[in-house]
């Protein structure tokens, strides 16, 4: 198999992270913050220098949009502000953007969506991990490819893309060209082929990310900044080792 035959996208938590991803061959990068809430809209600094970093590379920039952590069901004031986080990436040159919407009974928000989407275009679109909140999956990808969007982000509706493999082949089927479907949550060397040969998909989305240790000396874990029990003294950081790793095993 050939490289050209698919695409690997990296979750990137930083624009160190976006560069590793792209010395490790990645495609594309999805830039976000906030990974600790599944990813939210990083900041305007971030988003720049990403820009400036990785304009003259084949590995392009998508940028999550997304207010807050927690579910997909967002207000008019949280909407308002993901329409003006658009407005900006589309002014910073972003190549595409990764947002979704749902109701509050789990379906695709269509006026929240429709309303996001039009604020994108002409850039490409992303829906992204909402998708797996969805209580009727299939009926969930048919409103996704009416509505226009390039691509699903799912896991299968599981917490992890090996557990949810039946799924994928099925939606994956379903898609027949008209929508992209990209594998995430999860994927790493060990399972990015077993996806493959289980579902057929071929684009990719993984973190490939290993912990490094801080720059403090002077450090007491007592004194913590988020939650309990978690190492603050540890950076997560995308390694290009282990981007290059998980596409050799799927192309090996």
């Amino acid at each position: 198999m050939k490289h050209e035959e698919f695409q690997f996208e990296v979750c990137a938590n930083s624009v160190e992270s976006c560069l590793a991803a792209r010395e490790g061959g990645a495609d594309r990068v999805e830039l976000c913050a906030g990974m600790s809430e599944g990813g939210v809209t990083p900041s305007y600094g971030e988003i720049v220098q990403a820009r400036r970093l990785l304009a003259d590379s084949c590995c392009r920039l998508h940028v999550i949009i997304r207010a807050r952590g927690g579910d997909f069901c967002y207000s008019e004031m949280e909407l308002e502000r993901m329409e003006s986080d658009i407005t900006m990436c589309k002014r910073l040159g972003v190549d595409g953007v990764v947002f979704g919407c749902l109701t509050s009974e789990g379906d695709i928000d269509t006026d929240a969506n429709i309303r996001l989407l039009s604020a994108a275009r002409p850039l490409s679109v992303t829906f992204h991990r909402a998708f797996d909140r969805t209580r009727t999956p299939v009926e969930a990808l048919e409103k996704l490819v009416s509505l226009g969007f390039d691509r699903i982000l799912t896991s299968g509706c599981r917490a992890r893309a090996i557990e949810g493999v039946d799924l994928l082949a099925v939606l994956n089927k379903q898609s027949a060209g008209r929508i992209a479907l990209m594998a995430g949550s999860g994927v790493c060397e060990e399972n990015i082929r077993e996806i493959y040969n289980r579902t057929d998909i071929h684009e990719y989305h993984f973190s490939a990310r290993v912990e490094k240790p801080g720059l403090m000396k002077n450090y007491d874990s007592a004194v913590y900044m988020g939650k309990q029990g978690i190492d603050e003294n540890l950076i997560s950081v995308t390694s290009a080792d282990r981007v290059e790793a998980t596409i050799a095993r799927l192309l090996g």
